[in-house]
């Protein structure tokens, strides 16, 4: 389907359209300017999303037929593929070319050649030619920004060697080279990291295609399949597509995208989604969405915003180092009424507060991120490492959060004084254990334990959303929830009444066995806490966190019961899926720094809602396409991991911070006064700066 465009002003050398892509929810526009500045002609443009429009700058409008055609055709599709050919998370602000030494070795090299050769001459060609990178980088800088950080450089360089002191000059370069290469080989190792970690799950998969007259099955790359493709899913394996299922039953594993472990019988007319796991049966599906369109490849494509954006400290970093350069300029204009002399005016010109502001800060956020990211932890983002260090509320969702998310048996309880409760749990695992659906695992599981002897049994039906049914020894057999044995199948219940409450205020989830029409026992199963919660939410107090909630579907009671053991603050119950984000949002209002901590497809909105959204490992892939922390070990620990590393983070860049006003300061005062020469000045600023990044480097650490 083609996009609608609309152009709504023009001159010779402008023009703004209105676009239609632009109101998609997940469109990046820093991936869409990247991709139109590529047409031949233009200058420049500027995306407006909040406007939904585009402004291009070129020399001649003829430019403007090149733009139409490319407006017309352009797609997510498109945007991604300017990525990755993987259509997954988006890395195009990440660059492939690994960071080279050379210029720091020649700018090194330099100074040595410089002592060896004997002429001016010569010590000036030696000089230029180390240097000449900087000194036009510096150049163009100076006429496409102004002044800035990078033009102070080059001016003190092309000073020194003005006056002729050629060892300041290369001194200078060296060392700004150097710190450069720091920067760049930490930012390129953080960047592999998230490119490694932001691989898809799903690269090939089996679709029917027409060969010779005859239907086939053949197995293509993911990214190729069509929408209207019959793909083909069986046991194992992973559904690429978002669609409709035309033939065939199976039981299909949403914990990836639900969070929730009990898997769902799925039949002709049901849908799919990506990213699901078929434990059994085989599926004919129809592909509705595919590629990009994908709800997961649509957030993950949402991601790249979080990966590009800077945080506010940075921001602010960056704004003040560019305030500060012309008080630099100042100071050297003031050394030279002082001291009457350039020499004063270069040393000034070789310290400033930029360099150390504008690398020190990035390079930590990418250090922390790389660090984490080799731990387990993905941080998307240095916004989402300061919304982390400020997160003072930490809000938890039960299942497969603060729950191990897998159900154990946790009771057996008999009925009938004939049958032990060894029976029980034998007759029921001999029907379940042909089933693969937690409920039964967990009871075949349980059974094994304590010696499973099978009883012979006849074919077993298995009732969707219900239960199992078979026959022993010609008397029946019913196996399932409450409401099918007691209003389909007419069991009566009421002679246990009390016994099931009881196990019902423990928290317990039932499952129900019925024999010969009476129901002869009930089979008690949980969540089991994860053991190190309650010794997590402790460290998160100590972290700052001054309140903790919980979420969940279960029973007021039974979430009473979770809440009290783990010393949570607050509890909210029985809610719905679409609740969490409304209360997330709720307590934002009320001025709260939210963290929300989730696993599940309808944890995504509160994931997104929150201040910072963390996603458990096991969880959906679109909450961890959505979070901006995803845990890839499955440790609550990691939530308390993920916390701290934030902490530190923002600590060392405090630090760094004060440091770099605090030393810069002190030289360029020294500087202005004459107390130090051009080359002191450069080793004690450069060598700052470089102290700097290296305690960025290895500043925070993880256990």
């Amino acid at each position: 389907m083609s996009n609608k465009f609309k152009k709504v002003h023009s001159t010779p050398t402008r023009a703004r359209y209105k676009f239609s892509l632009l109101e998609e929810e997940y469109i990046d526009s820093n991936i869409l300017k990247t991709n139109l500045e590529r047409i031949s002609g233009v200058e420049s443009v500027r995306v407006n999303s909040k406007a939904n429009s585009i402004v291009f700058t070129f020399g001649d409008d003829s430019v403007c037929n090149k733009i139409e055609e490319k407006l017309l055709s352009l797609n997510l599709d498109d945007l991604l593929s300017s990525c990755e050919d993987t259509a997954s998370v988006c890395v195009s602000c990440i660059s492939d070319e690994k960071p080279s030494i050379k210029r720091t070795v020649i700018a090194s090299s330099a100074i040595v050649a410089e002592q060896l050769v004997s002429t001016d001459l010569s010590k000036m060609a030696v000089t230029l030619g180390a240097s000449y990178p900087v000194l036009i980088d510096g150049t163009k800088e100076l006429f496409k920004d102004g002044l800035t950080s990078r033009v102070l450089e080059s001016a003190a360089i092309g000073i020194s060697i003005y006056r002729k002191d050629y060892l300041a000059a290369n001194s200078t370069n060296a060392m700004l080279e150097l710190g450069e290469y720091i920067e760049e080989t930490t930012v390129h190792k953080s960047d592999d990291l998230l490119k490694e970690l932001s691989k898809p799950n799903v690269e090939e998969a089996w679709v029917e295609r027409e060969i010779d007259g005859k239907v086939t099955e053949v197995l293509i790359k993911s990214k190729d399949i069509n929408i209207g493709d019959i793909v083909v899913v069986a046991i194992g394996n992973t559904i690429p597509v978002d669609g409709h299922i035309i033939e065939g039953s199976g039981s299909v594993n949403e914990v990836s995208m639900t969070g929730e472990a009990e898997p769902i019988m799925k039949a002709r007319g049901d849908r799919v989604i990506s990213g699901t796991i078929v434990e059994e049966g085989r599926l004919r599906i129809w592909a509705e969405y595919v590629g990009a369109n994908t709800a997961m490849q649509r957030i993950r494509h949402y991601i790249e915003n979080s990966l590009n954006e800077k945080s506010s400290v940075q921001l602010k970093a960056t704004k003040l180092a560019d305030k500060l350069v012309p008080v630099t300029l100042g100071l050297s204009g003031l050394a030279y009424a002082i001291n009457r002399d350039f020499e004063a005016t270069a040393s000034v010109l070789q310290a400033d507060y930029s360099c150390a502001l504008k690398l020190a800060t990035p390079v930590a956020f990418k250090s922390s991120i790389s660090k984490a990211g080799k731990n387990g932890i993905m941080i998307k983002g240095a916004k989402s490492i300061e919304a982390l260090n400020s997160a003072d509320t930490f809000v938890f969702d039960k299942t497969g959060t603060l729950t191990e998310g897998q159900l154990e048996v946790i009771s057996v309880n008999s009925f009938d004084k004939e049958w032990s409760e060894e029976d029980v749990l034998n007759l029921t695992a001999s029907a379940e254990e042909h089933y693969f659906h937690p409920v039964a695992e967990a009871v075949v599981k349980a059974a094994k334990e304590k010696g499973f002897i099978h009883m012979h049994h006849e074919e077993v039906e298995f009732i969707v959303a219900h239960g199992v049914k078979t026959e022993v020894e010609g008397k029946s057999v019913i196996i399932g929830s409450r409401h099918f044995l007691e209003d389909d199948e007419k069991i009566d219940f009421s002679e246990h009444k009390d016994k099931i409450e009881k196990c019902l205020e423990d928290g317990k989830t039932l499952l129900y066995i019925g024999f010969d029409g009476k129901l002869l026992g009930t089979i008690g199963l949980a969540d089991n806490i994860r053991e190190n919660t309650k010794d997590s939410i402790q460290k998160l107090r100590k972290l700052g966190v001054k309140h903790i909630i919980m979420l969940t579907g279960d029973t007021k009671r039974k979430a009473e019961l979770i809440a009290e053991e783990l010393d949570i603050d607050e509890v909210r119950a029985e809610l719905l899926p679409t609740d969490k984000a409304n209360i997330i949002k709720d307590l934002m209002n009320e001025g709260k720094k939210v963290a929300f901590v989730g696993d599940g497809i309808n944890d995504a909105p509160a994931l997104i809602s929150s201040h910072i959204g963390i996603s458990m490992s096991r969880g959906a892939d679109i909450a961890k396409a959505t979070a901006d922390v995803s845990l890839l070990k499955d440790d609550i620990a990691a939530v308390v991991e993920a916390k701290e590393i934030a902490n530190n983070t923002m600590s060392l860049i405090n630090k760094n911070f004060n440091a770099t006003v605090g030393i810069n300061s002190i030289i360029l005062a020294g500087a202005t006064f004459g107390f130090f020469s051009p080359i002191q000045t450069a080793v004690l600023h450069n060598g700052t700066t470089i102290g700097l990044l290296l305690n960025s480097i290895k500043g925070i650490k993880t256990n």
